[in-house]
């Protein structure tokens, strides 16, 4: 695993207090979603299986894929989320299937079907519009054949959003919400998806509210999520949670 510098100043690491906390900001558990395709798409073990988590944080996502089997490339640019995620990885013997990187999601390689799963929660909405269009198409171009992608966004649900409907909202703002520029509106994360350009097919899309407990003064969210895969895969997917699946009894 390559090694994460630290730093104690919250100057030049926005996230640092959320990520150096002993309760860990976004906690343990991997977005469940991404769980629940790993849990149904199980990787043959004969050949390596490459994942990028974009914007990692403290790595939940990113032990997820390394414990299937995947070797995974965290970027991130907290410095102390990145030590995080290696403290975490050694603790669960994960250390040789996660490498940490120091970076801006808009300056990275992104090699051509290079990677067999996607990973970006909460990162399109961290850098400014046209960016994110960017490094959004650079992401599907990067996709392997039998590839996976999961994105959330902050949406204008968001109370933390200038725009209605998350500005007339009175529900409690995230402490870390000064990290969003970008919230995207109703069902431009699933336009994308299914714009010629990205050559996805959509297994799971939804735009939520939900309640967040896991770092600072519990607070709000607007949110879009999105699972899918390359157009013309079709793994053995059910749902989330699973709706009928085949019996563990059926032979």
């Amino acid at each position: 695993m390559s090694p994460s510098p630290q730093t104690d100043s919250t100057e030049t690491d926005f996230f640092y207090d959320a990520y150096n906390r002993d309760d860990i900001a976004y906690g343990l558990e991997p977005s469940a979603a991404l769980a629940a395709y790993l849990s149904q798409v199980k990787l043959p073990r004969s050949s390596k299986h490459r994942a990028i988590d974009l914007g990692a944080g403290a790595g939940r996502d990113t032990l997820a894929l390394a414990a299937a089997g995947y070797d995974v490339e965290s970027v991130d640019l907290s410095e102390r989320g990145l030590a995080r995620i290696a403290e975490r990885a050694a603790h669960r013997d994960l250390a040789d299937h996660v490498t940490t990187r120091l970076a801006d999601v808009r300056k990275i390689d992104f090699p051509a079907g290079a990677y067999d799963a996607v990973i970006a929660t909460t990162v399109l909405d961290h850098i400014p519009s046209d960016d994110a269009k960017t490094v959004w198409q650079r992401m599907c171009d990067s996709l392997s054949e039998t590839g996976f992608l999961y994105v959330q966004v902050h949406t204008t649900e968001d109370p933390g959003s200038g725009c209605p409907p998350g500005n007339t909202s009175s529900a409690p703002v995230s402490e870390t919400a000064g990290a969003v520029i970008n919230y995207f509106r109703p069902n431009q994360l699933a336009a994308m998806a299914v714009a010629a350009g990205a050559k996805l097919r959509i297994l799971r899309y939804e735009e939520r509210l939900e309640w967040d407990y896991t770092h600072g003064p519990e607070h709000q969210h607007g949110k879009a999520v999105l699972l899918a895969v390359r157009s013309g895969y079709h793994p053995p997917w059910y749902g989330q949670p699973a709706a009928f699946p085949r019996s563990e009894n059926a032979t």
